[in-house]
């Protein structure tokens, strides 16, 4: 899906999964460094005849909008992530998300984990 964006590309999607659309000048100011304009646009056409984004037309400007469902992208990249530094280990990745050197979760967090845990254990065949 996204495994074969440049890392401009990519943050390109990630602006567009978070903000749902956007056009050409939300993006390049949304970009965490410098990017020309035009250099943002060339990105979108390339990004549009990959088939990642599509654009409507509003008045004068073109709105950005990507093709694929923020879920499916989620679960692309988790498996993209697992895959690149867990060795394919879901096991691995959860167990790093839990460490406490890696992330701040709350008692909420850690019960909401852990119902999730035991809906995926009824779920199991």
């Amino acid at each position: 899906m996204t495994e074969n964006l440049s890392r401009r590309e990519r943050q390109i999607m990630d602006i567009l999964f978070a903000t749902g659309r956007a056009s050409g000048l939300e993006i390049q100011e949304r970009l965490p460094d410098q990017l020309s304009y035009s250099g943002v646009r060339t990105i979108l056409r390339v990004l549009e005849r990959k088939g990642h984004v599509r654009h409507v037309e509003e008045g004068m400007r073109y709105v950005y909008l990507p093709v694929v469902a923020r879920e499916k992208a989620k679960r692309s990249a988790i498996a993209r992530l697992v895959a690149t530094f867990f060795d394919g280990s879901a096991k691995a990745a959860a167990a790093a998300f839990l460490d406490p050197g890696t992330a701040n979760l709350s008692k909420e967090d850690l019960l909401e984990l852990e119902r999730a845990i035991r809906k995926a254990r009824k779920e199991k065949p």
